[in-house]
């Protein structure tokens, strides 16, 4: 009955989608009042519809009901009901009602916080967010219906994937569909923007802060899967170019420009079209990381099916959403002319030139990714892009991006001079060519890892000289910088700190160019040298857990004869999944990572393949990331970031000069 009434509840969420749509863009098209105020309304009402199908599974999932298929497919009655619960969304067919109860609830969102919108607006904008939800909650229906039974019902489940059994993937889907479907709602604005033919700073004051909650939700999301791939799958680095790992990579790069370019929006009113443009393109690389973690064209540890039906929907779906979108770009944009000049030595030139940099980057990765998928498709012939390729392509663009990144802050809008920047930034490019000769110093030969920490250091110098610039810090008395500092706009900290973040990342893949990894086969008490560190085999044995088994090897790190640290990485065994899991075992200091990894045993020589790292830096990487987040909630919590939007000027009559 509970699974009847979660289907229920999902088809009458799809009902008030479609009115959702219908009935806003029609009231706001024919200036009826009572049709557009039943927008916000309908959202409510979807969202209570869409969470009342997602509670169903949950439930299902909860008591292990083994008449839903999906439950059956995904779950087993000695899994931990942490994992139950989080298997959830653990599968196709839950994600994707998170998905779109995610978009429901940012249809909800705007419905509470944008009374300050124009009544048309507001419309318009909660009537797209309910045709994309439209699409995904009729392909979650025709293709994906999670509350599917079966009969006879087994007498347990197959149990969800032991990767997934982890606290660190359980968190990361909510966090990265937090950023994913945040574009849907930039996205909105920018075709109720196209409709009405009309972008002036307040739209960009009320575009900004979904920007910025996007941005900084897809910030921690990507990082936290990073950090999961580290530790759980035994890989020993941070980013391998996965194509999965790509498709949340583009949305990121895409809406940090959107996000730079909405300021120029807001402040100038310039660079209107390219912003709308931006809030396109950025859902649009959401929608096309869906589509290639579902439809199964690319092979990824982290996909989720492979199901030729469902990938042409979301194709489908992808095709329509942002063919539609471009068509209107396309007939409407010369209609938003702007109004704010500025020259090419300016903030918004800086700004101008990042994005190009940013766009660029995301051109290389763009391509990168999906030209195996083309080059078979086309020419069949099997092409393989790796990590070099990405490498050597992207490190001639974010090399300028890091240098102008951090004078675009120093310079006033609308007119600057380069010299008085340059001057400013003295210290920070002291502090980077420092950082780059000491570590040149300290490492010998390894200049690429040198140049890596002279950027880094460079950035995080240039995010403080901002904020010693803002506070006149040197210029005036302690206690005057002191009053500054304290009535700063939280949005300029912010700012300041998430670039900060970006140096603290740099540092971070700097110090693992120099990471050091050994491959050895030890029987128990033998020994090995490594980054100066002895690492012993104690011992390998089997321990049991809740629903697996695992041979767990405990490893013994001395410096000088000294215990420094006891390790214990394991393999599981899970026999519901018939699958095995690397356990990995970390010990960290904040600077360095030691990370020891079990393989194999050979049963004639006793020997275990032990691999072992030292990762400089390592722990800076995801540290950095999350400062990032943290900097654009803290910029979000600015209240004169998040309301008070520009009252908007009276629409000047067709035709008439702008200036």
């Amino acid at each position: 009955m509970i699974a009847e009434l979660g289907h229920f509840a999902l088809a009458l969420a799809l009902i008030l989608a479609f009115a959702q749509t219908a009935l806003p863009l029609l009231g706001a098209e024919k200036r009826d009042a009572r049709l557009m105020s039943s927008a916000a309304p309908l959202a409510i009402g979807q969202f209570i519809a869409i969470a009342a199908s997602f509670a169903c599974l949950m439930w299902a999932y909860a008591i292990n009901d083994t008449t839903v298929l999906n439950v059956v497919q995904n779950s087993h009655s000695a899994k931990p009901m942490l994992y139950k619960i989080t298997g959830t969304w653990g599968n196709h067919e839950g994600s994707l009602i998170l998905w779109v109860m995610i978009l429901a609830l940012c249809g909800l969102a705007v419905s509470a916080f944008g009374r300050g919108l124009p009544s048309t607006l507001k419309a318009r904008v909660l009537g797209v967010l309910g045709l994309i939800g439209v699409g995904f909650i009729a392909f979650i229906l025709k293709t994906s219906n999670p509350f599917e039974r079966v009969w006879p019902p087994p007498p347990d489940g197959q149990g969800l994937n032991p990767v997934l059994q982890d606290i660190g993937l359980a968190m990361h889907p909510p966090l990265l569909y937090l950023g994913y479907v945040g574009y849907a709602v930039t996205f909105a604005f920018a075709i109720a923007a196209l409709i009405e033919g009309r972008v002036d700073a307040a739209w960009g004051r009320w575009v900004r802060p979904w920007s910025l909650a996007a941005w900084s939700f897809l910030t921690g999301g990507i990082a936290l899967g990073s950090w999961w791939a580290y530790y759980e799958l035994g890989w020993g680095g941070y980013w391998f170019w996965d194509p999965v790992e790509n498709a949340s990579l583009l949305p990121w790069l895409i809406g940090t420009a959107l996000l730079h370019s909405a300021i120029v929006v807001e402040k100038r009113e310039a660079l209107k079209t390219w912003t709308v443009l931006l809030a396109i393109i950025a859902f649009g690389m959401s929608l096309l990381g869906t589509f290639l973690v579902r439809s199964g064209v690319l092979n990824s540890v982290h996909s989720f099916a492979n199901d030729p039906e469902r990938g042409l929907f979301i194709l489908a779906l992808l095709m329509f959403y942002m063919g539609g979108a471009f068509l209107l770009f396309a007939w409407r944009a010369q209609a938003m002319a702007p109004t704010g000049i500025f020259a090419p030595v300016s903030r918004e030139g800086a700004i101008v030139l990042n994005n190009l940099l940013v766009c660029s980057i995301s051109a290389v990765v763009f391509v990168g990714t999906l030209w195996p998928m083309f080059a078979d498709a086309l020419f069949g012939a099997k092409v393989s892009v790796g990590p070099p390729f990405f490498n050597l392509a992207t490190f001639p663009l974010v090399v300028p991006l890091l240098l102008a990144m951090a004078a675009g802050p120093l310079m006033p809008w609308k007119r600057a001079q380069l010299w008085p920047v340059v001057q400013r930034l003295w210290a920070a490019a002291l502090i980077g060519f420092g950082a780059f000769f000491l570590a040149l110093l300290l490492t010998g030969e390894h200049v690429m890892p040198a140049v890596g920490f002279g950027f880094a250091a460079w950035v995080i110098g240039a995010a403080i000289t901002d904020i010693a610039d803002r506070t006149a810090l040197f210029r005036t008395r302690l206690g005057n910088s002191w009053a500054r500092a304290r009535n700063l706009p939280r949005a300029a900290w912010g700012a300041a700190i998430a670039h900060a973040g970006i140096g603290i990342v740099a540092a971070g893949m700097a110090g693992m160019g120099l990471a050091q990894e050994k491959l050895v086969a030890m029987a128990p008490g033998d020994t090995t040298e490594m980054a100066g560190y002895t690492w012993r085999l104690d011992g390998v044995r089997d321990t049991p857990g809740p629903n697996f088994t695992a041979r767990r090897a405990t490893i013994t790190v001395l410096r000088d004869g000294e215990v420094l640290h006891v390790m214990q990485p394991s393999r599981r065994w899970f026999p519901i999944a018939r699958q095995n899991t690397t356990e990995v075992a970390i010990r960290t200091n904040l600077l360095y990572d030691l990370y020891a990894v079990i393989g194999e045993e050979d049963s004639a020589t006793g020997k275990a393949v032990i691999r072992i790292h030292y990762n400089l830096l390592a722990p800076w990487l995801w540290i950095g990331a999350f400062i990032m987040a943290i900097g654009g909630a803290l910029s979000l919590s600015d209240r004169r970031v998040r309301v008070s939007a520009p009252n908007r000027k009276a629409a000047l009559p067709q035709g008439a000069a702008t200036t």
